[in-house]
């Protein structure tokens, strides 16, 4: 249609080319209808509505249609007239609603405002994560805005995981995730022969309502706390994990060859004589990068090949919607969830060594300084010459042990190669002024039975390092390629601290007299330098923890702002594409730039919300589990004395992490000592009001283990000498 046969009215429509492009008989656009209410200042009838924005017959469907979908997401409301009318003109602010454990909540708005408290009384018609719509009441006693709820948009538990407890004849589900803090009554005949203290999955057939608890029936019944793995199996359901691939999925899986076709090869490099090597962890299964390096010049060249998934996983498969929906791989203790099947994760997009496998390659020319001066991307065919080990590798560079075989021996002039080339980019990466801090990663070791035995630090090696190194070159060129030939992507952006939580650094810095250089824009560089100043003092570790609390998380976004930790302008993951999803839209994309083509899996913005998504709630997960494994681990130790460090604060006690069996656990404010403690959120402390004692961020405590929960996930403390 165009534009000349559309009246004024609707030529007003500050929209109408974007939905002139979009459908070919264009409806005002949603800003437009917004625009008119605003006009008109009241409540305005569907048929008044009709007239301001001259509909014509044929389209009255189509726009009610339209209005509809409005008001499922709070763009619009209705009056009890029917008459529609602006939410924020009645007050009303949409939004996620939040459960607290302790019975209330807040409503997180759509436009990013202040968060509304929302009292027990408010969360009794909801449950976590529903959706609705709130009326500004006033302000609580602490100063936070208080809501009451109007109407619930939409309801986000549809299956919810929980263990069943039955009570004078009457069966409830408990909810696993503590954020649910209604039970769910079972109907007479909806149990399915569970019996009290099974995990099970219910599901919500009638949803609370003020004076009623949600309703549900009981659809599978997964075992017992004691099973074997249990964990795990409660995890994958409480945070929605999808674990189970579909036929489709599978049949397309099973379909794809076992080995490359010579068709495979077309069009791409040999690199089969070149001596690619995978290094990784001793249980690691799904080997994604290759790495090759010699010395060229004053420099070197490197060469990192990175499994081909985008020739196996094309767009608008089962495998892609499948491997989009999952997001990322999620790796628990003694269990993968793998994005994708078995077939390719372990199999075709494995690099394996002495077979023969299909890569995107960067290959990249260094300099003396670190300096990547020149690198291209192309397709190729190679073939990985050894799969080695970090330790074995470390030994081998820190000669505590020797290559055993000629083949071994081979390798040796390449891993010093990749060594000096390591050096040389870690000292390219301390004057970027990127931002390294030393944590303590850990790693369980578990008996015959599957129970934890131990819990030991993983130490981090020059190994590692060197493939880090690596890897962040190829990401760096993979975001330099795609912004120069203008094909979007997703960034790996992480942002600097906001203003608020950078003041409230600089106020606990000063507490020690120290500062944090860069004014209101602090530089990674500014943070490097202020660590580094501190690795000689003993409050090292609390000063990185605090500190490390000020930054953002990092996410992916098709909007580019930098990399604010790593010091990179710009930067993107383009290594995993076997157990992370923006890799693979990464490859594809710079396929499409070297195919002349462009490449569009639809909306990026939201793509990227979604990756983020799915990698929070596969860390959620992991922590779920870990901490449960914890638990059950410290059952058989309840009694014994520990010394520990305060790891957070919090208003109601500290948490201690402990020494050796790194272990955390909370030490409830009621166990501090006799005495009214205030919980200082900028110093991170509590303080006596009588006996000014002080707790601490990073102070030192002996406690005892009073108590190891296993169905709440708690472990909590007592200070030694006071029990």
């Amino acid at each position: 249609m165009s534009i000349s046969k559309l009246s004024a009215i609707r030529r007003r429509d500050p929209h109408l080319e974007r939905e002139l492009k979009t459908y070919e008989q264009p409806l005002p656009s949603r800003e437009y209808i917004l625009q008119i209410l605003e006009e008109q200042g009241k409540p305005v009838s569907f048929d008044s509505l009709c007239a301001l924005l001259d509909i014509q017959p044929h389209e009255l469907e189509l726009l009610q249609r339209r209005l509809r979908a409005m008001e499922r997401e709070a763009q619009l409301l209705r009056n009890r007239k029917g008459w529609y009318i602006l939410p924020e003109r009645a007050s009303l602010i949409a939004g996620r609603v939040e459960g607290h454990p302790d019975g209330y909540g807040f409503l997180i708005p759509d436009d990013a405002g202040e968060d509304l408290f929302l009292e027990a009384k408010q969360m009794s018609k909801v449950l976590h994560r529903d959706r609705a719509l709130v009326r500004v009441v006033g302000v609580d006693r602490r100063g936070r805005r208080e809501g009451v709820i109007v109407e619930v948009l939409e309801r986000a538990n549809r299956m919810v995981v929980g263990r069943v407890v039955v009570e004078h004849g009457i069966t409830l589900v408990v909810p696993e995730n503590r954020r649910i803090n209604q039970d769910i009554l079972v109907t007479p005949d909806g149990s399915g022969g569970a019996s009290s203290g099974a995990v099970v999955t219910v599901e919500i057939i009638e949803q609370p309502q003020r004076h009623a608890k949600p309703i549900g029936r009981i659809v599978e019944i997964i075992g017992t706390y004691a099973d074997p793995g249990m964990e795990i199996e409660i995890a994958l359901r409480k945070h929605e994990l999808p674990f189970e691939f579909s036929s489709g999925v599978l049949a397309e899986a099973a379909a794809l060859p076992e080995a490359l076709k010579p068709s495979d090869w077309a069009g791409r490099e040999d690199l089969r004589g070149l001596a690619l090597l995978t290094i990784d962890g001793e249980t690691a299964r799904d080997f994604d990068d290759a790495v090759f390096a010699e010395k060229k010049g004053q420099g070197w060249r490197l060469v990192v090949a990175i499994a081909d998934v985008s020739h196996y996983v094309q767009p608008g498969t089962a495998l892609d919607r499948e491997a989009r929906e999952r997001g990322n791989s999620v790796y628990f203790p003694r269990r993968v969830i793998p994005m994708l099947p078995e077939k390719l994760s372990n199999g075709l997009c494995s690099l394996n060594p002495d077979v023969e496998r299909l890569a995107m390659v960067c290959d990249m020319d260094i300099d003396e300084s670190g300096t990547i001066t020149h690198y291209r991307f192309y397709e190729a065919v190679f073939r990985s010459h050894a799969r080695l080990t970090y330790d074995q590798v470390w030994n081998w560079l820190a000669g505590v042990t020797q290559p055993e075989t000629d083949a071994q021996r081979d390798l040796q002039p390449q891993l010093r190669a990749l060594y000096a080339l390591f050096q040389v980019l870690g000292e390219a990466r301390g004057k970027r002024g990127a931002i390294d801090f030393e944590t303590i990663e850990t790693m369980m070791l578990f008996n015959e039975q599957g129970k934890i035995e131990s819990i030991v630090p993983v130490r981090r090696n020059d190994a590692h390092r060197v493939i880090e190194e690596c890897m962040l070159a190829a990401n760096v060129c993979a975001s330099g390629f795609l912004q120069a030939n203008r094909q979007p992507c997703l960034y790996r952006i992480h942002q600097g601290p906001t203003p608020e939580k950078l003041e409230a650094l600089r106020n606990f810095l000063k507490e020690f007299a120290l500062a944090l250089g860069g004014g209101d824009e602090p530089t990674a560089s500014d943070y490097a330098q202020l660590l580094d100043s501190l690795k000689a003092r003993p409050d090292a570790q609390l000063l990185q923890t605090v500190m490390l609390r000020s930054l953002r998380q990092a996410v992916y976004s098709p909007d580019n702002v930098g990399h604010f930790g790593l010091s990179y302008e710009h930067y993107t993951h383009f290594t995993s594409p076997i157990r992370r999803y923006p890799d693979l839209l990464v490859h594809r994309s710079i396929k499409a730039v070297l195919a002349g083509a462009s490449y569009a899996p639809g909306k990026w913005a939201e793509i990227g919300v979604h990756c983020s998504m799915t990698e929070r709630r596969a860390d959620e997960a992991t922590r779920d589990v870990t901490n449960w494994l914890k638990c059950y681990y410290m059952r058989d130790r309840i009694g014994e004395i520990f010394a520990g460090t305060i790891a957070a604060v919090v208003p109601f006690g500290v948490f201690v992490a402990l020494d050796e069996v790194y272990v955390e656990g909370l030490v409830h404010v009621s166990e501090l000592g006799e005495d009214y403690f205030k919980y200082d959120s900028v110093r991170h402390q509590m303080l006596g009001e009588r006996t000014a004692r002080r707790y601490r961020l990073g102070d030192r405590l002996q406690v005892k283990l009073v108590r190891a929960d296993l169905e709440t996930g708690r472990i909590d403390f007592v200070l030694a000498e006071a029990s």
